[in-house]
């Protein structure tokens, strides 16, 4: 099977994907995302790694990672406006400039669906940069929708 739970010595080519979509962000809002791969964006990696809420999954073709997603347990308690909320956020998700569109994405989201399936959770969440058309069309052929949006006014 190409999707799989990432191992350790895998992380530097996780970075590598995470840095074209650090490069894509700032192409997209400069006034927000910086520039470069800085050593503490790197080394967030091992934090994600280390953290028992969060797992990396990846995808691999011909003995290459060609792409990945990082998965993060959320709970949230019940609030006075809202109720308790448990579910899998995809947190990051990426599939290298030279493997898209040929199928990756799609096995990674197969595998996050069943695999959030197999461990209870009735919901998936992602956000996502409303720059990112791309990615907005391809998650919705997926099947997932918009339940919240974030506005911004620019002064």
């Amino acid at each position: 099977m190409p999707v799989r739970f990432a191992e350790e010595h895998e992380l530097g080519r996780v970075n590598e994907l995470r840095k074209q979509v650090n490069d894509l962000h700032v192409a997209g809002k400069p006034e927000i995302f910086k520039p470069g791969f800085p050593k503490e964006l790197a080394d967030h990696i091992y934090t994600i790694w280390n953290d028992p809420d969060q797992r990396i999954v990846v995808n691999e073709r011909n003995g290459a990672i060609c792409g990945f997603a990082v998965l993060h347990h959320i709970r949230r308690p019940e609030t006075p406006f809202m109720f308790e909320r448990d579910y899998l956020d995809v947190d990051e998700f990426c599939v290298d400039e030279a493997c898209r569109r040929t199928g990756v994405a799609t096995e990674l989201i197969g595998f996050i669906r069943t695999y959030a399936k197999a461990e209870g959770f009735d919901r998936v969440e992602l956000n996502m940069w409303e720059f990112n058309r791309d990615a907005l069309a391809f998650y919705e052929a997926v099947g997932f929708t918009t339940y919240r949006r974030y506005m911004e006014m620019k002064l």
